[in-house]
C-alpha cells in the first residue's frame, strides 16, 4: 500500500508527470550530444574546445544544482523544476541555432545552469514519490530519463541531413513539459530518523559520500559514452556521418531494458550483487570499445556498457535519500548536494576522456574502463543501513 494520504489516481498523474520532466532531460541532452560532431563542424573545433565546452557546461550545471537547493529551501521543488526546463529550452535553442560564438557560449551557459536544475529537482521529486509509494520507483523514472533519450537519438538519426539550426525546435519540448502539475510539497511527509534539515540526528555524509562515488564512477562512465561516442565513431572508427548517433541509440536501448527491470533485479537478488555484476559487465564492454576495429563492433562495446551501467544512478539517489531520513526540506537538501557527484563524474567522463584522448580518442576510453571496477569495493554501501540486504519493499524504502 502506498505511504500516502493521497488517492491513488492522483499519485499515478504525479507519478507520469515526474516521469515527463525525467523523459524531457534525457531527450534535449541526447538531442545536444549526438550533434557534437555537427557543431564541431560548424565551430571548428578540436576535442580539447569541445573538453572546454564541456567542462563549463559541467561546471554551470553544478552551480544550477547548487542554486536549485537554495530555491527549494524556499519554495515547491516542483516550482524551481519549471524554471530549470525553461533555461534548458533557452539554451538548448542557442547552442543549436546560434549564428555567432558568442550567442553559441551564451547558450551554453543557459543550458548548464538549466541542467543542474532540473537534475536536482527531478530526483527531488522522483524521492518525494518514492517514499510515499513505500517501494523502490526510482529506477523507472531514470528509465524514462533513457526514454526521452532515445527519441532524442532518433530525431538525429531522422534528421542527419536538415540544417542544424532547424534542429533547435527541440526547444519546444521542455517548454511544454515546463506547464505540467509536478508533485506540491507535502511539509508533513517525513521519514524515521530526523524531523528536518538542521533538527534531528546529524547527516550521516560518510555513507552517503560513498554512494556518491558510485554515482561518480555511473557518471563518469556514462557520460564519456554519450558525449564523446558519437564522435569516436566519426572519427577512430570511420562510422558513415549518418550512422553516428548509433553511438548512443543501442547504449540507451539496453540501459531501458536494464532500468525498467531493475526494481524486480534488487528486490531478488539484492543491490550489492546487481551492482557489482553490473560493474563487471560495463567493463567488458568498454574493453570490446576501445579494441574495435570496426564501427558496428564499437556500437556492441557501447551497447553493452549501457546494459551494465544503467541502474547505478537510481540506486545511488535512493541510497542517498534512505540515508539522509528526515523532512522533505532535509531530504530535498540532501539530494541537491548529492547530484553535485553528478557533475564531478561528468568531469571525468567528458573532459578527462577527451584530454587523454585528444590524440588517439581510444586512449580517452581506457580511463572510465579501468575507474568503472571501482563499483566492486563500492556496492555494499547501497546495502540497507548496517550492512544486511533487505528488500525495497520489506524495510529500506518504506518510509511513512
Amino acid at each position: 500500500m502506498p505511504s500516502t494520504d493521497l488517492p491513488t489516481g492522483t499519485l499515478a498523474r504525479y507519478r507520469l508527470a515526474v516521469a515527463l520532466g525525467f523523459a524531457t532531460q534525457g531527450f534535449v541532452f541526447i538531442g545536444l550530444t549526438t550533434r557534437l560532431p555537427d557543431l564541431k563542424d560548424r565551430w571548428d573545433l578540436s576535442e580539447l574546445a569541445i573538453s572546454g565546452v564541456l567542462l563549463a557546461i559541467v561546471l554551470l550545471a553544478g552551480g544550477g544544482s547548487v542554486l536549485a537547493e537554495r530555491l527549494a529551501a524556499r519554495t515547491a521543488s516542483a516550482r524551481v523544476l519549471r524554471a530549470g526546463l525553461v533555461l534548458v529550452a533557452g539554451g538548448a535553442a542557442l547552442m543549436l541555432a546560434s549564428p555567432v560564438w558568442a550567442a553559441y557560449l551564451l547558450g551554453v551557459g543557459v543550458y548548464g545552469v538549466g541542467l543542474g536544475m532540473v537534475d536536482a529537482t527531478t530526483n527531488m521529486q522522483a524521492v518525494a514519490l518514492e517514499r510515499r509509494y513505500g517501494r523502490t520507483i526510482l529506477p523507472s523514472f531514470h528509465g524514462a530519463w533513457t526514454f526521452g533519450g532515445l527519441l532524442g537519438a532518433a530525431v538525429t538519426l531522422a534528421t542527419a541531413d536538415v540544417d542544424l539550426a532547424w534542429t533547435a525546435v527541440i526547444a519546444v519540448v521542455p517548454l511544454l513539459a515546463a506547464g505540467v502539475a509536478f508533485l506540491p510539497r507535502d511539509e508533513g511527509t517525513e521519514a524515521p530518523g530526523g524531523t528536518g534539515v538542521t533538527t534531528g540526528p546529524a547527516i550521516p555524509w560518510r555513507p552517503i559520500l560513498m554512494v556518491g562515488l558510485g554515482m561518480v564512477v555511473f557518471y563518469m562512465v556514462d557520460t564519456a559514452a554519450q558525449t564523446w561516442g558519437a564522435v569516436y565513431l566519426d572519427d577512430v572508427v570511420d562510422a558513415p556521418s549518418r550512422w553516428v548517433a548509433l553511438a548512443t541509440l543501442p547504449y540507451l536501448m539496453a540501459s531501458l531494458v536494464v532500468r525498467l527491470a531493475g526494481d524486480s533485479l534488487v528486490e531478488r537478488y539484492g543491490v550489492t550483487p546487481v551492482l557489482r555484476v553490473g560493474a563487471v559487465v560495463a567493463c567488458a564492454g568498454l574493453v570490446v570499445v576501445t579494441a574495435a576495429p570496426t564501427w558496428p563492433v564499437a556500437v556492441l562495446g557501447f551497447t553493452v556498457t549501457g546494459a551494465g551501467i544503467s541502474v547505478v544512478a537510481p540506486l545511488s539517489f535512493s541510497a542517498a535519500a534512505r540515508i539522509a531520513g528526515g523532512s522533505v526540506e532535509r531530504v530535498d537538501a540532501v539530494i541537491a548536494r548529492f547530484n553535485q557527484f553528478n557533475y564531478v563524474g561528468g568531469l571525468l567522463g567528458a573532459v578527462l576522456t577527451g584530454v587523454v584522448g585528444q590524440d588517439e580518442l581510444r586512449f580517452g576510453f581506457v580511463v572510465p574502463m579501468v575507474l568503472v571496477l571501482s563499483l566492486l569495493p563500492l556496492a555494499r554501501w547501497f546495502a540497507a543501513r548496517g550492512g544486511s540486504e533487505v528488500t525495497p519493499t520489506r524495510r529500506s524504502l518504506h518510509r511513512n
